[in-house]
């Protein structure tokens, strides 16, 4: 199975290891990455993830067509749930900590649904980003057609949905559908240097913050400054919040156990 997982301390580094299909997901391997996250979101010592594409040409280029999307046409003839969750990140809040995604070369279909279903897309300027699952009779079912109007405009989202076309990075970046662009030979240890930030931050807090972000997009503005407020009133209870202050006051970096008390 080529879904490699390594580590760097508190830091997961995940690659979809299939060059030679230009990294497209399987069966087979929408079921292992599906793993990999379930054990990732599970180890308490892993803190940050980051998602990329070996072989320099694809990040993803979403579900093989040969064997995916003929699999998911059964199933959809069938009485089973119909709502996908494609290499088990694409459903709502289905990972709790931060994940980066590292994109360099073609980001499409479901492969940019796995993009958008990571917190911040860093990726090179050769990189490309489209939907085009309508020019083969079917839509971005991987919540393609919810996340990419969250992010950028709802008339460039409908217009790169409905035509099925590509667009460039610089476009992707101008849009806000990526946070920046940056040299081949960088992307990875910008990933990591980002990856190694965030994690150095309490492990509680981050979590709840992206709970925070991600739950509230979906509330009214009272409703999520009530579940902000619900979320801050636990991490202040926690170790971790405790090691803080008196990191502060002591004039140290914190040392956190990501204990709640």
């Amino acid at each position: 199975m080529t879904i490699d997982l390594e580590r760097k301390g508190p830091i997961a580094l995940i690659t979809i290891n299939r060059p030679d299909a230009m990294n497209a997901l399987d069966v087979d391997h929408d079921r292992a990455l599906a793993k990999v996250w379930k054990e990732f979101d599970a180890d308490p010592s892993a803190r940050v993830a980051i998602l990329t594409g070996a072989g320099g040409k694809a990040f993803c280029s979403g579900g093989d067509l040969k064997t995916y999307l003929p699999w998911r046409r059964q199933i959809a003839q069938s009485d089973a749930e119909s709502t996908i969750s494609f290499g088990g990140m694409t459903l709502a809040n289905e990972i709790r900590k931060p994940v980066i995604a590292a994109i360099q070369g073609y980001c499409i279909a479901g492969g940019l649904e796995l993009a958008m279903a990571c917190d911040i897309r860093l990726c090179t300027a050769d990189s490309k980003f489209g939907l085009a699952e309508v020019r083969w009779g079917v839509l971005p079912g991987g919540g393609g057609t919810q996340r990419l109007p969250r992010l950028v405009p709802t008339g460039i989202a409908l217009e790169m949905i409905l035509t099925g076309e590509s667009i460039s990075a610089p476009r992707a970046e101008q849009i806000g559908l990526v946070n920046r662009i940056i040299d081949a030979e960088s992307l990875l240890d910008r990933a990591f240097q980002m990856a190694e930030r965030i994690a150095a931050n309490g492990p509680l807090a981050v979590q709840a913050a992206k709970k925070a972000v991600q739950e509230g997009l979906n509330l009214s503005l009272q409703d999520g400054l009530a579940l902000e407020g619900a979320l801050q009133k636990q991490l202040l209870q926690s170790a971790d919040a405790d090691e803080g202050l008196r990191a502060f006051a002591e004039r140290r970096s914190p040392v956190f156990s990501g204990k709640t008390s």
